[in-house]
């Protein structure tokens, strides 16, 4: 059997760090077939490449697996983006210094790019898409000197009719995002069936909800409660309340068990009633963020949508009913966006009262998504342009400084309206200080005592 390295090179810890569940479920699947299988992450490392060649002298790996998650930041109002890959290509040059083992590529952000990324980052093999049998395909042919192609998967081949592997936790990163985060994540389904035109979801885990089966989900979060600790889980599904109802189902399963955990997730602002929020709190839902991203309806629909304005107002009604926090995270300038529709959706944002909203200006344009196609024509970016680097599409129909100064405008002296995304890492990271962890966008909810003397977005923890 191979020895194999994986190694997650994230390093970005707002607005709370997230364990590297995609690393755990490929090393989980390698494990399955008698591989040995070591996971280093650099975010709980601190980025220090220094612990990294530690580790692969000592580990001697066979392979080394390197899982790339995000592009860039996705900040549109940025002056310096980051950009992950300048600091992934250091990376892979600390890994050729230390071993002569075959270097894999593979994450959600390879999958975007995964041809510029295997040339610009010198790799020497890459898995699109999901990873977990293609990674096994390949240390095995690698082990028997087979040949095999550079790239695998991309071809739209995806687990149908299995089940994901289960995640293999590391008791030393367990702890790390104990510590730190103060909650776990889990995937109960894969895919999106929705046609957001900005979404690369479904490129990436298929154009239908594939759910889990239930039991092995429930077991997953027992086991994350019995052996870990952790009873505060984030569902990192592209959206949990799927319209077959899956959801449901494993809520009623949680409930059944009596499993004591506390849970959030992204969900669709549509057909949420109070009935199914009084379920899902029964299961152990205390917050929802809600992906709403647009607040006309005029907006909703160049976005892909196929709710309205109407929707969202319901649900978050039931959420004010059933006291759920909720987060509406919402995006302006893209396609259709005007000064009116702009004026339009923040009157609508003065309605979502004991609600935190997160704003957005710009849409980070991914590839193979119709945002790219419709950025192409209408001269935004070139058919030919590289998005390895951060490209935004801004509404050509509304002027840019316009936009920001009625949002600032909009939002100023509200604890609980979070413009521009700076601003939210900022307000977190003082939570953070304060020794806060979760989701932490729900403590913005709270109104600090006036004798604290801190501004209207942070005051005094609870004892």
């Amino acid at each position: 059997m191979t020895r194999v390295l994986l190694l997650s090179s994230n390093t970005v810890g707002h607005p709370y760090p997230v364990y590297p569940l995609g690393m755990a479920v490929v090393a989980g699947a390698l494990a399955a077939q008698g591989h040995t299988v070591r996971q280093f992450d650099m975010l709980a490392a601190n980025g220090r490449e220094d612990a990294l060649s530690a580790t692969i002298r000592a580990f001697a790996p066979e392979v080394v697996g390197v899982s790339l998650r995000n592009l860039d930041d996705c900040d549109a109002l940025a002056v310096s983006p980051t950009l992950f890959v300048e600091k992934d290509g250091k990376l892979i040059e600390t890994i050729r210094r230390a071993t002569t083992a075959p270097i894999v590529l593979g994450g959600p952000a390879f999958s975007l790019c995964p041809e510029e990324l295997l040339a610009y980052l010198g790799a020497d093999y890459g898995v699109v898409g999901e990873g977990e049998e293609q990674i096994c395909r390949l240390v095995d042919a690698l082990a028997d000197a087979r040949s095999v192609p550079r790239l695998l998967g991309g071809d739209g081949a995806l687990l149908e009719g299995r089940q994901m592997a289960p995640p293999l936790l590391d008791p030393e990163l367990v702890a790390f995002y104990r510590e730190r985060a103060g909650m776990f994540n889990v995937q109960s389904k894969r895919g999106c069936s929705f046609r957001c035109v900005y979404c690369a979801y479904p490129q990436l885990e298929g154009r239908r909800f594939r759910p889990r089966e239930v039991r092995q989900v429930a077991d997953e979060v027992e086991r994350a409660k019995a052996c870990h600790g952790l009873d505060t889980l984030f569902f990192t599904d592209s959206v949990f309340n799927d319209p077959e109802e899956h959801y449901l189902m494993l809520a009623e399963e949680l409930i059944r068990r009596g499993t004591p955990v506390r849970w959030c997730g992204c969900f669709r602002p549509q057909g949420i009633t109070r009935r199914v929020l009084a379920l899902l709190k029964r299961s152990g839902l205390y917050a929802m963020e809600l992906g709403t991203d647009a607040v006309t309806d005029a907006t909703l629909h160049g976005l892909g949508k196929d709710f309205t304005v109407s929707d969202v107002l319901a649900v978050h009604q039931a959420c004010l009913r059933e006291e759920t926090p909720c987060a509406h995270f919402v995006m302006f300038g893209g396609p259709g966006e005007t000064e009116a529709t702009l004026a339009e959706g923040l009157a609508t944002i003065a309605r979502l009262d004991r609600a935190v909203v997160f704003a957005y200006a710009g849409i980070r344009i991914l590839p193979g998504t119709e945002l790219r196609r419709r950025a192409i024509a209408e001269g935004i970016i070139l058919q030919e342009t590289s998005l390895l680097r951060p490209a935004h599409y801004f509404a050509p129909t509304l002027d840019r400084g316009v936009a920001h100064r009625m949002l600032l405008r909009a939002f100023r002296g509200r604890h609980d309206r979070v413009f521009p995304p700076t601003e939210g890492r900022l307000r977190l990271s003082v939570l953070h200080r304060f020794g806060q962890r979760g989701i932490l966008w729900d403590r913005l909810l709270r109104r600090p005592p006036r004798s604290t003397g801190h501004p209207a977005w942070a005051w005094t923890p609870e004892a």
